[in-house]
């Protein structure tokens, strides 16, 4: 890390993804784009049309110290500060899961359910537990003009970063925030009830990829001795939540599929849809009430 990063743009590229291959990053070309383009505020346009463009000083001190944190280990989105979703841009803070594209199939699996749920009745309540940046929530309420949504968290750090979030996106005015230890101050009915809690198992925090164990919260990832208690909280208690006619969404680590179905059947309630990630693996289960 010694050598001094280049002052043009197309030499500047190739030392900054020569340094994160040196160090074993898993995409070194990706991140260091990423990197680059960020804190020289230029394009992938620029640095193939332009490769000879000139970058500020202050911007190769900055991609200095980007590159330094990548190499240490940071997630890059961590360092850039935000990360897309569902066509979002949403910031993130320390108290805040970064927001991954598996998740988006839990917005896909609820969608349609919202949608017509809105066409009908002109709203659609959400309830987003455990929202983080406000994902789940924020990308439901981009997709349906007619819904309206509460993003739940027991950390008040995420809280503002969700509400953050909806005031960038424009959506501050049908989103609002609680601070509540899962339904305990929550309060009135919902179309929809939407969570990815945590489901780890408490013995395999360890065992977790670098960059998810050391820079994501601990408490958006640990679920109990077995990963499942949430899903017990949220089955025992959802339903004095729920409207006649609703949906319960959850995301599950890709092995509980036939454990959380359990539980939420024990609680009086049915399967209604399964959905796979881009992987393949199962990643959301959709429930009703058995007996409305």
């Amino acid at each position: 890390m010694a050598d001094i990063l280049p002052g043009t743009l197309g030499p500047l590229l190739r030392e900054a993804r020569h340094r994160l291959a040196a160090a074993g990053v898993a995409d070194p070309a990706l991140d260091a784009r990423l990197l680059v383009e960020h804190f020289s505020g230029t394009t992938r346009t620029q640095a193939i049309a332009e490769p000879s463009q000139t970058v500020r000083e202050d911007a190769i001190a900055a991609i200095e110290v980007a590159l330094r944190r990548r190499v240490a280990g940071e997630p890059v989105h961590r360092i850039l500060g935000f990360r897309e979703f569902y066509g979002l841009r949403l910031g993130l803070s320390p108290e805040t899961l970064e927001p991954r594209p598996d998740t988006e199939t839990l917005v896909e699996a609820i969608l349609p359910f919202a949608r017509a749920t809105a066409e009908r009745l002109g709203e659609c309540r959400i309830l987003d537990l455990g929202t983080g940046t406000g994902a789940i929530a924020l990308a439901l309420l981009s997709a349906v003009p007619g819904a309206v949504a509460t993003g739940v968290d027991i950390a008040g750090g995420a809280l503002a970063t969700a509400m953050r979030n909806a005031c960038e996106l424009g959506l501050a005015d049908r989103f609002e925030t609680l601070e509540s230890d899962w339904f305990a101050k929550v309060s009135g009915r919902y179309h929809v009830i939407a969570a990815n809690p945590p489901y780890i198992p408490s013995r395999d925090i360890g065992n977790l990829q670098d960059e998810v164990r050391d820079f994501d919260p601990h408490l958006a990832l640990d679920g109990g001795a077995d990963g499942l208690g949430p899903y017990r909280i949220i089955a025992a208690e959802a339903t004095r939540f729920l409207e006649a006619e609703c949906r319960v969404a959850v995301e599950i680590g890709h092995t509980q599929r036939n454990e959380v179905t359990d539980i939420f059947m024990a609680a009086g309630y049915r399967l209604s849809g399964m959905f796979r990630d881009l992987g393949g693996n199962d990643r959301v289960l959709v429930f009703e009430r058995a007996n409305p």
